[in-house]
């Protein structure tokens, strides 16, 4: 087995979690989505980040608007419904479960 192979997907398995916890603490820019994300070692380059926030926005979890750019074209900026509230509500919950059953196994010797 490749651990590389296996590092990527988990990461790809959190990064809808962590999209969405990051859009939850006020109105985001792509681009500095990206930047957390990849501050964080999340890894993430546009072409995985757009077809995600596009899944987001189509399952009501986000919402978007167009803001004028003084140095170029227009701006998406993206913010949580209510729903995405909800939604992220319940991933924290499955989050903080599986962090505890994690740590429940790997602190066994």
């Amino acid at each position: 087995m490749n651990v590389a192979n296996t590092q990527i997907q988990m990461r790809k398995g959190l990064l809808e979690f962590c999209v969405l916890h990051i859009i939850s603490r006020g109105e985001v820019y792509t681009s500095d989505l990206i930047d957390e994300l990849t501050l964080a070692q999340m890894i993430v380059v546009e072409g995985t980040l757009y077809p995600l926030l596009n899944r987001l926005k189509s399952a009501s979890l986000v919402e978007y608007r167009w803001v004028e750019s003084e140095s170029g074209p227009p701006r998406k900026y993206y913010s949580i419904t209510e729903e995405g509230k909800d939604f992220l509500s319940t991933l924290s919950e499955t989050w903080n479960s599986l962090v505890n059953s994690t740590l429940a196994i790997t602190a066994k010797n």
